[in-house]
């Protein structure tokens, strides 16, 4: 903290670029310049929700083809040893440790954030994201484990609390006629991160088509129209080869390549003069009781029920979603089985090698399928309670998620496919939009002023629902198939129990009020009034360049998201042929 405070005093080249006066934006600044900026960072940090593709050839980084095992090797000895491949479940451990440094550092810095600006907390988390695979890359090239976790673990997740909650404050503030879809627009590139690096990722390390297109022809030379066939292809020969998986390569790459994207956002941000607004809003036009006019601190934000009902509204829709994200592929699997290769009488377990590897690919594009409706649904919902409010959108999460868990053992027992994939798809949606509502939800509650400092402590329940959700659909699974339970019927409780989850999360929503006066911070009597004078948009030549600016901002994250979506589309096409 005292770095912190004495790079602020500083008035060196440094200090000055990062502090926050060098972030407020200029008369005319067009606010739509704000969410590219904010785009470039989450669809770095995204990543983390796509590590799992590193773990495989990482199990056989010293025998390429084949692991190494040592059957008598404890969890210290993994950590050290340079003769051992690593097992699956230790590599698990750079993504708990992820999740947990992403709540830890939002929590703790949160408010330090607010002083700083989003500007120096995106740096911050450029260098610690993008830093933490350089480190991780030196663990994979000497096969220390420890710098692994060390460096995508630890720093990395450091990075990730950072980056998630760097442009929350900032957009509410520039979009406070439009909170919701402002944060469901970069909260959407986090749940989109994981579609552009996963496939890019394997690219890198086994080479392939980065894009590709076929077109078979049709007709023939005796006839007036004849299309020939067109092939055209820009591969990567990727970095795999007889003496390594290509994974230190591939972390190199796209640590660099993170590190630059997402210090390009950092300086992308600016923040609004103070008394900013935009032209012809104003808060009078709020549209419910819940939205406040003044600001709760942050130190007495947690001492309000509004934040712990929250805090549980969230860490319910979240439980419910994720642990369906986590078991998703067995799942669908294990339910519908033989009939995904034409074999609608052979149940799971009978299933030959061959088919359980094409019913693995099938399940594989309905992952892919849902994450599109993650990040859709981010967009979607949090755009939505723009209209409806933010109370009746999770009345909707809550009261639509029960129904859907409730009837989908029902769609499965009927065998229909199209049914129980279109109500997972929904509720995967509703999963990602709690994610992106819940920061305007507590900037309606709560006020702007420490907006991303409130926001960073409720991602503590984020963390809460990743163990609850898995655990207790594993679990439940788990005990059912050990009680002799067929494996097409045993996730029918688990889908009554989350229904439930949601039913508690309905009640919690509905006991949320506007929060008591007493909280909020009290206005010096000198206090400067709100000031118009940024309202207006720019015209003339200067308008029209930052039309472009932002045309072009816009256009730079598009790209990848477009990619990463045709990439998802490929595989999830496969659940239907």
């Amino acid at each position: 903290m005292t770095i912190a405070l004495d790079i602020d005093r500083n008035d060196g080249p440094v200090g000055g670029l990062l502090s926050r006066k060098r972030t407020i934006a200029k008369p005319g600044f067009n606010r739509w310049l704000v969410p590219p900026a904010a785009l470039a960072i989450h669809l770095c940090i995204g990543m983390a929700y796509g590590l799992s593709v590193f773990w495989l050839p990482l199990s056989r980084a010293i025998g390429i083809e084949k692991s190494v095992a040592c059957p008598d090797l404890s969890l210290i000895g993994a950590v050290f040893t340079r003769s051992c491949d690593w097992r699956v479940s230790d590599l698990l451990v750079v993504f708990e440790l992820g999740i947990v440094f992403l709540g830890l550092s939002a929590a703790v810095f949160g408010g330090w954030l607010e002083r700083a600006g989003p500007r120096k907390a995106g740096v911050a988390a450029a260098f610690c994201w993008g830093g933490g695979f350089l480190i991780g890359a030196l663990g994979v090239y000497v096969h220390q484990l420890w710098l692994l976790w060390l460096g995508v673990g630890v720093i990395g997740g450091i990075g990730l609390g950072l980056g998630y909650i760097s442009p929350v404050s900032t957009l509410v503030k520039w979009f406070p006629d439009r909170r919701g879809m402002a944060t469901g627009m970069a909260i959407m590139g986090f749940g989109g991160g994981a579609l552009i690096g996963s496939p890019l990722a394997n690219l890198l390390m086994n080479g392939g088509n980065l894009i590709g297109f076929d077109f078979a022809g049709f007709g023939s030379p005796e006839n007036a129209i004849h299309l020939p066939a067109i092939h055209y292809a820009i591969s990567l020969p990727g970095f795999r080869s007889a003496a390594s998986v290509g994974v230190w390569q591939t972390l190199v790459v796209m640590g660099l390549a993170y590190m630059a994207s997402m210090l390009v956002g950092a300086f992308g941000y600016r923040v609004p003069a103070d008394g900013w607004r935009p032209a012809g809003w104003s808060p009078s036009q709020r549209k419910s009781a819940l939205v406040t006019t003044g600001h709760v601190h942050l130190d007495d934000a947690h001492k309000t029920i509004q934040f712990w009902l929250i805090w549980l509204v969230l860490c319910l829709n979240v439980s419910a979603g994720i642990g369906v994200l986590a078991m998703a592929s067995p799942m669908l699997q294990e339910i519908f089985a033989g009939s995904l290769v034409g074999a609608p009488s052979v149940g799971f377990s009978d299933l030959d090698a061959g088919q359980k590897t094409a019913v693995a690919a099938i399940a594989a594009g309905f992952v892919g399928l849902l994450s599109l409706f993650n990040i859709g649904g981010r967009f979607f919902w949090a755009s939505l309670s723009d209209k409806i409010g933010r109370k009746t959108t999770y009345f909707t999460f809550f009261g639509l998620g029960i129904v859907l868990y409730a009837l989908a053992p029902s769609f499965a027992h009927m065998g229909s496919k199209a049914l129980f994939v279109a109500a997972f798809c929904v509720i995967l949606s509703m999963y990602g939009g709690g994610f992106a509502t819940v920061p305007a939800y507590l900037a309606d509650i709560f006020g702007v002023q420490f907006v991303g400092a409130i926001h960073g402590r409720l991602l503590t329940a984020w963390s809460t629902a990743g163990v609850v959700g898995p655990l207790v659909v594993g679990y439940i699974r788990d005990a059912q198939i050990e009680a002799g339970i067929d494996r097409a019927l045993v996730y029918d409780r688990t889908m009554y129990i989350l229904a439930g989850f949601l039913a508690v999360g309905f009640i919690s929503n509905a006991l949320i009020r506007p929060v008591n006066t007493k909280w909020l911070v009290k206005e010096k009597p000198d206090a400067a009034k709100p000031s118009q004078a940024h309202a207006g948009a720019t015209r003339g030549v200067a308008g029209a360049r930052q039309k472009f600016s932002v045309a072009i901002a816009w256009t730079l994250v598009s790209i990848p998201i477009l990619w990463g979506v045709w990439k998802a589309l490929e595989s999830a096409v496969k659940i239907f042929q």
